[in-house]
């Protein structure tokens, strides 16, 4: 078996073996690294991060960040256990912190742990809005977007590699190969992978509002303020990790019905005032 066969071999055997299963859409996710890997370093670097960072306690905000994020908790541990995955969550220690800083961001590391920063909390303005977004950051965590996108990373470090193996005879195609597969395999490959997973985490995380009690009808128009807030400057969607701001707000106004219907069905027929 020559190099080329015995690399590829040797690819399939490690991507048929290293499988994990979305509990949302009962896929087969790649999962080079397992989450009993994955948990600990993310907690140490939560940790990191608190500690080189200000955080923000006993204020109105910062009580609000820990309620919504309960209650999203709370939500997926009801979806979670009504579709048989009970004991899902059970690695999870679950964090909320609410970070003092301009930045407009959120997110959510594997196993649970959330950081929001006040600069996001103009865009929110209410706690609706703030669940829009939390559960948007506890989707990616529960689909375990984290670590699909390492071994994503493996693999295409794997494959350059391969390609280096293989064509290490031939220094002309070599030389095309390391200029090109690096273009190929993200405009190609990661960046649809990234923007899949982001739309992904759109829709779970509509139905985990809703489910919470927050009007998913909402999440939309938080798109729409931070299309206002990115003030149009935004690369094409075909380079860009995230699907365009046009298209989470189209899909969101689509999903919104759905994620009521699935609300329902958990007894959530009536969603929290808007404040």
């Amino acid at each position: 078996m020559n190099a080329k066969k015995s690399i590829a071999l040797v690819g399939l055997i490690v991507a048929f073996i290293s499988c994990a299963t979305n509990p949302f859409t009962g896929k087969k996710t790649m999962a080079f690294v397992s989450n009993a890997q994955l948990f600990p370093q993310s907690f140490a670097q939560y940790n990191q991060v608190l500690g080189e960072n200000k955080v923000v306690t006993g204020t109105k905000d910062a009580e609000m960040i820990t309620r919504v994020g309960q209650r999203i908790a709370v939500a997926a541990e009801r979806w979670l256990n009504a579709n048989g995955h009970a004991g899902y969550l059970k690695d999870y220690k679950w964090e909320y912190s609410l970070i003092n800083s301009e930045q407009v961001n959120a997110w959510c590391m594997p196993g649970g742990k959330i950081a929001f920063y006040t600069g996001i909390l103009p865009i929110a303005q209410n706690e609706t809005g703030i669940a829009a977004i939390m559960g948007h950051e506890v989707a990616h965590a529960l689909a375990n977007h984290g670590q699909q996108r390492m071994s994503a990373a493996y693999l295409q470090q794997g494959l350059a590699l391969a390609g280096n193996i293989a064509l290490s005879k031939d220094q002309q195609a070599l030389g095309i190969f390391n200029q090109s597969f690096g273009i190929v395999s993200n405009v190609g490959g990661m960046l649809p992978f990234s923007r899949s997973h982001e739309t992904q985490a759109d829709e779970i995380g509509l139905r985990l509002m809703a489910m919470a009690g927050y009007n998913p009808d909402e999440a939309s128009e938080l798109w729409k303020r931070m299309k206002a807030n990115s003030g149009g400057q935004a690369p094409p969607e075909f380079l860009s990790t995230h699907p365009s701001n046009d298209t989470r707000i189209a899909n969101l106004q689509k999903w919104s019905p759905e994620a009521k219907a699935e609300a329902a069905k958990f007894g959530v027929t009536e969603f929290r005032p808007i404040n």
